[in-house]
């Protein structure tokens, strides 16, 4: 049942996000898109809840649960991120609003933006244990939720590769692309 719920929470997130985005730039109302956007926490409310729900009626805490927790964590760290993305494509796409800008590709300010990355990483991580392990406390039996912290042990070791891999960026910076001029000597 809880992959069900995440599928339908991951389709939710979309859907409202771009009702949204729709009411705001195509039918040109701002504030019933403010609305539904402001909506889009309430999908992740509403897995949580499922979860919840599903372990305090004696369900075993299982890889489903931990998968909950980890989507949860990731939709705080980069939920807001996402829909700032979609809201700039649709303004520039719908409203005449400028070029969305692109991630630097190189030196100092990519190097800023990956550690960046990294600490979102750290956002979600730590929002995601947190549920894990409160899933832990709420089944309140080791063997019926090993999974969950298995889960957490083997998140921490890819946020501590995820550090190694965003520092390196720091210590070995990707050169910044060469501009490029145009036929008539344009940048």
């Amino acid at each position: 049942m809880i992959y069900a719920v995440i599928v339908a929470c991951e389709v939710g997130f979309w859907v409202v996000l771009l009702a949204g985005l729709a009411a705001r730039y195509g039918l040109r109302r701002p504030r019933l898109g403010a609305a539904l956007l402001v909506c889009v926490p309430l999908v992740d409310l509403t897995l949580l809840g499922a979860s919840v729900l599903d372990l305090r009626q004696g369900g075993e805490a299982d890889f489903a649960h931990g998968l909950a927790a980890v989507y949860l964590g990731v939709s705080v760290a980069w939920g807001h991120s996402m829909v700032r993305w979609a809201d700039a494509r649709f303004a520039h796409r719908f409203a005449g609003g400028p070029v969305p800008s692109r991630p630097p590709a190189g030196g100092v300010e990519h190097a800023r933006y990956q550690r960046g990355q990294w600490a979102r990483h750290l956002l979600a991580w730590a929002v995601g244990c947190a549920l894990l392990l409160g899933g832990v406390a709420l089944v309140g039996d080791a063997d019926r939720s090993a999974a969950l912290l298995g889960i957490a042990q083997t998140w921490t070791l890819v946020l501590a590769v995820d550090f190694l891999w965003s520092m390196s960026y720091t210590l070995w910076p990707r050169r910044a692309p060469a501009r490029r001029e145009g036929i008539d000597g344009s940048v």
